[in-house]
């Protein structure tokens, strides 16, 4: 049974609170709408900028789907009545509206009169546009994304993999943390994160660490995100470094933070789960003092739960104000605010008994209770943009993240010879981060000789620096089938880490990048992307058992050059065909060669080809892609010497596969994602003997299937309902190939029902997880180098409610 801390005594009064400070916001926030809407429709088939018409309109259309085969629009851009709006999307089609009383607009051809005064009957599409966000966020498919580009293109024409999982899928599966939204994407698993400490994943079987999660273009080491104001997670796959420095090669993960919007929108979401789980979340945007150049958002969320774990909790704090100043049509300012404050309790799992996770219930938890830890993060995001006209674009941006931790966990690294204790270690250890970064980008079009141009000059800078003072001690073993917990006096190690510390810990990391980059149009079908970055790196660490000033630091300095090329060929609007190869500069290797000389950072390299499809007018997206992924300079045991500390750098893996990913909506009422990868991940050098083993945490084979019907139309109009499939095959659990965590398939279910109060949109929302309750395991502790004894045991059956009203 878990026990309450000291922290989760308050669990009521703080979430009451919570709660009855969102209620207030929420209606004094709320306004009654402009008369004009603010448009953002680029050109494209008629079909769906109709349905971004209804998005940012929060108008019903109803017409039927035929009408619109083979119809394209010129786009919209500016501030408009929603009917003027409509004549100008309409323009040049054979297309009017009328407008019923109620609100709803009903499309019909002006050429075919109705026939003896009788009425069309036309089937309702999804155009419901409930809620105001931004274009594609109510869909299932996202046909643009800049994450891959750092410009404004269409996935169709960007010759490299990326991945986008949308607010809308996110609703639908009530995500609560980055790993729930990317179990959508191919070829993406959850990594240790230190018992989620931070988010880090595995991509195209290679571990991001720290380095890879990225927010808003921005890098950000050690980062949880809170998905309250998530608008949406973009995966590039494969070396992402020059766009965005060191990055480990299996790819990116890049939050987009939701926007300022022009048009008002209130949002209050109460969430009641399994284990005590409750979340409130407020989201509230629009013009200030109806001024549509000075815009807000502001999100909240708290989030107390207790875990399927004993004893494990979280508490969370989460307050994140935006805005942004258009000072005209071509300028504009944004400013973005984070402050999270949590308190929680890291979880190591279990450990492996010969070669399977041990046969103890999933609820056992092998640390040490009454341990609290305490992290506190400020960020802020300021970024600005001017077009000096419709060609040429400047994009200057700055971050800076603070954040202090104070750890307090008992670790166990591993299992004794006896198979059943695990020897342990207080860690109580107090942490000072921060990190900045900087980028100012210009892009512009033109024409040379009837090839069309889109470049991109850029440089970025980015500094992370670390400091820790701690206690780290031994203490008693804990049977791991008949745990006895109170053993360790935690005020003592409390005292030791306050007065006589043993570990002193300093890390700097500092680069500045240029980048450059040209995406080449050739007959509107070829298109061709070529770019480079140059990296200047200096970072340096060490560690002393005494005192930070008897620290003896260890200096890396690197440059280098890193290509990326692509290619894509797009014969039809709805296939094409690319190929790409990249190169990447990686993390630092922390030890010491044999003449004490710092060893060389990792690198790697990509080939990849694929095809895509975009069908039903952009509805439905779809991608197939074969990748070889190389890295290199990894680290290695030098056998030419008896010193078993000496290192080299000889070491090699290699990830090769198949993925394929599909997404959007088959017809108006139903909704689907796909996916599925194939992925061998081979260590093809070692001096420890592993070469040829499978890399650890990477399923040979995994993918999904999760389906949604909405009943438009219908007796059963407001209704929703979903399920969907998770798989996985085994694993290795460790680079040794020692033990396995076995496969495993998830089943999850859900179904919602919205309806109306007056103005108030509502939706209240049923989540059902796992619902065979299959035991399973997400991933074993590579990083830290304890996979035996750390493995991340994954959730049981979980249902989670929730009530959402919208204005």
């Amino acid at each position: 049974m878990s026990q309450p801390s000291r922290i989760q005594k308050d669990r009521s009064r703080r979430h009451c609170r919570t709660l009855a400070f969102g209620l207030p916001l929420l209606s004094a926030f709320t306004a009654g709408a402009a008369e004009n809407t603010r448009f953002d429709i680029p050109p494209q088939p008629l079909n769906s900028a109709l349905l971004a018409f209804g998005k940012q309109s929060g108008r019903q259309l109803l017409y039927g789907s035929e009408m619109t085969e083979g119809l394209k629009t010129g786009g919209l851009k500016g501030e408009y009545p929603p009917e003027i709006a409509l004549d100008r999307l309409l323009a040049g089609t054979p297309l009017s509206y009328s407008v019923t009383p109620s609100g709803t607009v009903t499309l019909a051809r002006a050429e075919r009169p109705a026939v003896d005064g009788q009425e069309v009957q036309l089937s309702p599409i999804m155009v419901k546009g409930e809620a105001v966000i931004e274009e594609d966020g109510q869909s299932y498919a996202v046909t643009r994304s800049s994450t891959a580009t750092k410009t404004d293109t269409p996935i169709m024409e960007t010759p490299m993999s990326v991945q986008v999982v949308s607010r809308a899928i996110m609703d639908d599966q009530q995500v609560i943390t980055v790993e729930d939204a990317v179990k959508n994407v191919s070829g993406v698993q959850r990594d240790w994160g230190y018992g989620s400490l931070y988010d880090s994943f595995i991509i195209r079987g290679f571990p991001t660490r720290q380095s890879s999660v990225y927010r808003n273009g921005f890098r950000m080491t050690g980062y949880a995100a809170e998905t309250a104001n998530v608008d949406s997670i973009d995966i590039l796959k494969g070396p992402a470094a020059m766009l965005y420095g060191r990055v480990d090669p299996g790819g990116i993960v890049n939050i987009v933070t939701k926007k300022p919007l022009s048009e008002s929108y209130y949002s209050l979401q109460q969430q009641f789960g399994s284990y005590d789980l409750y979340r409130t979340t407020v989201d509230a945007t629009g013009p200030i003092a109806g001024n549509d150049a000075l815009l807000y958002r502001f999100n909240l969320g708290y989030t107390n739960a207790d875990s399927f774990r004993d004893f494990v909790f979280t508490d969370r704090i989460f307050v994140a104000p935006s805005l942004t100043w258009r000072l005209s049509e071509d300028t504009e300012f944004n400013l973005n605010f984070e402050y999270k404050n949590t308190y929680f309790m890291l979880d190591h799992g279990v450990p492996a008994v010969g070669k399977r996770p041990a046969e103890v219930p999933i609820s056992r938890y092998l640390a040490e209770p009454g341990t609290d830890t305490h992290t506190d993060d400020y960020l802020v995001d300021f970024n600005w943009s001017h077009r000096f006209n419709k060609d040429w674009l400047i994009r200057n941006g700055f971050v800076a993240h603070l954040q202090d931790y104070f750890l307090e966990t008992v670790v166990h690294p591993f299992l004794r010879l006896d198979n059943r204790s695990m020897g342990r270690f207080a860690n109580f250890t107090d942490y000072e981060r921060h990190q900045f970064g900087s980028y100012i980008d210009l892009t512009g079009h033109f024409e040379t000789f009837g090839a069309r141009h889109t470049v991109l000059v850029g440089a970025d800078w980015y500094e992370y620096h670390q400091e820790s003072v701690g206690s780290f001690r031994p203490v008693s073993d804990i049977d791991i089938y008949n745990p006895v917990y109170g053993t360790v006096d935690l005020n003592r190690h409390r005292v030791f880490r306050d007065h006589a510390p043993t570990n002193f810990y300093t890390a700097t990391t500092e680069w500045f990048g240029l980048y450059f980059q040209d995406q080449i149009t050739l007959w509107d079908k070829l298109h061709i992307l070529g770019g480079g970055r140059h990296d200047w790196v200096r970072s340096k660490s060490g560690f002393s058992g005494v005192s930070m000033a008897a620290i003896d630091q260890t200096v890396l300095e690197t440059e280098r050059f890193q290509p990326r090329v692509g290619i894509l060929y797009q014969p039809w609007p709805w296939l094409s065909v690319y190929g790409n190869y990249v190169e990447s500069l990686g993390a630092d290797n922390p030890g010491r060669s044999a003449s004490g000389e710092p060893l060389k950072p990792e690198t790697a390299e990509q080939f990849e080809a694929g095809v895509k499809t975009e069908l039903l007018d952009g509805r439905l997206t779809g991608s197939l892609a074969y990748f070889h992924i190389e890295k290199l300079n990894m680290q290695t045991a030098d056998i030419s010497t008896p010193d078993p500390n000496d290192q080299v750098t000889v070491g090699k893996a290699r990830s090769q596969g198949i993925e394929f990913d599909l997404k959007g909506q088959l017809t108006d009422s139903l909704s689907l994602i796909a996916t599925y990868a194939y992925i061998d991940g081979r260590i093809l050098k070692d001096n420890g003997g592993n070469e040829g083993n499978r890399l650890p945490n990477v399923p040979e084979n995994s993918g999904s299937l999760w389906a949604k019907y909405d009943f438009f139309g219908t007796a059963l109009d407001g209704f929703s309902v979903g399920t969907g499939v998770y798989v996985a095959g085994q694993r290795e659990g460790d680079n040794e190939n020692t033990f396995q965590l076995p496969g495993y398939v998830r089943w999850d279910a859900m179904a919602a029902y919205r309806f109306r109060v007056g103005p108030t949109r509502m939706t209240a929302q049923v989540n059902v997880n796992n619902i065979l309750d299959k035991a399973y395991y997400k991933s074993t502790d590579i990083i830290d180098g304890n996979p035996r004894g750390r493995i991340t045991v994954a959730e049981p059956l979980t249902v989670l409610g929730s009530i959402r009203l919208e204005y």
